[in-house]
């Protein structure tokens, strides 16, 4: 099968996955021409390099005021995903509540009693830009993290005011680990979490394994992102997450999936599901308009044209308790969750692929949940013949709404 690449045969892809494409390094590589299978792969270098950065910074100076009020993560797209990495690795207990704002400039209530964090990886997201200046304005404490040199960088500074500068290397949702590490070094600071330079260790040590077993080089069968990528693709996926920081991947995933290959995806927590979501299966996308159908059979394997596209699930399961809980029981009750989930999915012939969270720390677990999705979802667009870099709607959909 030819793979079209660059023009507008490059934008819009192929209807059928390539599974053929997955193990050919030269397609793959042409496809790729913005490098995203390597900017996956530099997760953990991430890191590393965001932790060195952030501990140059002035941080120390937030600590002044003691306990904040109220932490406000302001920010759009994989800058506010940030806010719920904290949010989750604050949990519950935390002593002051993470609030994410997504929209410009910061709530209503936000004064001298409050931290915000301003985000925004390019250096020059409205949102977090009218964050920063708003918060300047109110007197509340601000930390800015964003790419050197830019926009961002002048406001925070202008301030007087922390700024961490994390360089620019792959688009923001390429970005995750080097904006998601000055943010929690500086909610350590204020004292909401307790990660240390060991759990940074590991769970950049994770990263790069994760990565090696996503190679490129490594064939469909032994791959883990492949074999995802594979199974997903002509599919309508549902990711689901059984813990907040299982969730907090699924979200994720889905972040990736819409923007690298352009699939449409319900994505959330278990909790969710339970309450109305999970009747999806019962639909016409689910298992029971076609129970005379082969749910192994390759959907696009039909003369008269493509059959309707499937559900399918994939659960991320989190078997690890957040340190302030006292009892066993909310584990206890995602985890029948998420049995049952998978016993419904079964009875109707919907497939289910199921992603364990591994390691120590909250912080090695989320990425042993997000690494090998971040890769699937590149790995999908390839088979597509798609640039998983250049998304084209975005693109227009800036130069649109910009004045």
């Amino acid at each position: 099968m030819d793979t079209p690449v660059g023009g507008a045969a490059g934008l819009r892809g192929q209807r059928v996955a390539d599974e053929a494409l997955l193990d050919n390094q030269d397609a793959m590589a042409q496809n790729d021409p913005g490098g995203m299978l390597r900017m996956a792969a530099s997760a953990g270098a991430q890191v590393r390099e965001s932790a060195a950065l952030a501990a140059e910074a002035n941080l120390s100076a937030l600590e002044d005021d003691g306990l904040p009020r109220a932490v406000v993560i302001a920010g759009a797209g994989t800058a506010a995903r940030t806010g719920e990495i904290l949010a989750m690795a604050a949990g519950p207990r935390s002593r002051a509540p993470v609030i994410i704002h997504r929209s410009a400039g910061v709530p209503g209530w936000v004064g001298a009693a409050d931290v915000v964090i301003a985000i925004s990886a390019s250096g020059h997201s409205p949102e977090a830009l009218a964050a920063a200046d708003a918060a300047a304005r109110r007197g509340a404490r601000l930390v800015g993290i964003g790419a050197p040199d830019s926009e961002l960088q002048s406001v925070v500074e202008r301030a007087r005011a922390p700024y961490i500068p994390v360089p620019r290397r792959a688009p923001a949702r390429a970005s995750l680990w080097a904006l998601t590490v000055p943010v929690l070094l500086a909610a350590r600071t204020l004292g909401l979490v307790k990660v240390n330079e060991a759990d940074f260790a590991e769970t950049a040590t994770r990263l790069d394994a994760d990565a090696e077993r996503c190679r490129p080089s490594a064939e469909s069968f032994v791959n883990p992102a492949k074999s995802l990528a594979l199974g997903l693709a002509g599919s309508v996926p549902i990711v689901w997450g059984s813990s907040p920081l299982a969730t907090v991947a699924a979200r994720r995933f889905a972040d990736t999936l819409s923007a690298n290959a352009r699939y449409p995806v319900v994505a959330g927590a278990l909790g969710e599901a339970g309450r109305g979501r999970v009747g999806l299966l019962d639909g016409v996308f689910g298992g029971l308009v076609e129970t005379d159908r082969d749910v192994f059979s390759d959907p696009f394997d039909n003369e008269d044209g493509p059959q309707a596209s499937r559900l399918r699930v994939v659960l991320l399961r989190d078997g690890g308790l957040n340190a302030d809980d006292d009892t066993d029981e909310p584990l206890a009750v995602e985890e029948r969750r998420a049995d049952a989930i998978q016993t419904l999915a079964e009875r109707r012939g919907v497939r289910c692929d199921v992603l364990t969270a591994e390691g120590g720390s909250s912080l090695e677990r989320l990425a042993s949940l997000v690494a090998v999705p971040d890769f699937a979802s590149v790995y999908l667009a390839l088979a597509h013949g798609l640039d998983p870099m250049a998304v084209p709607a975005v693109s227009e959909m800036k130069e649109l709404s910009n004045p």
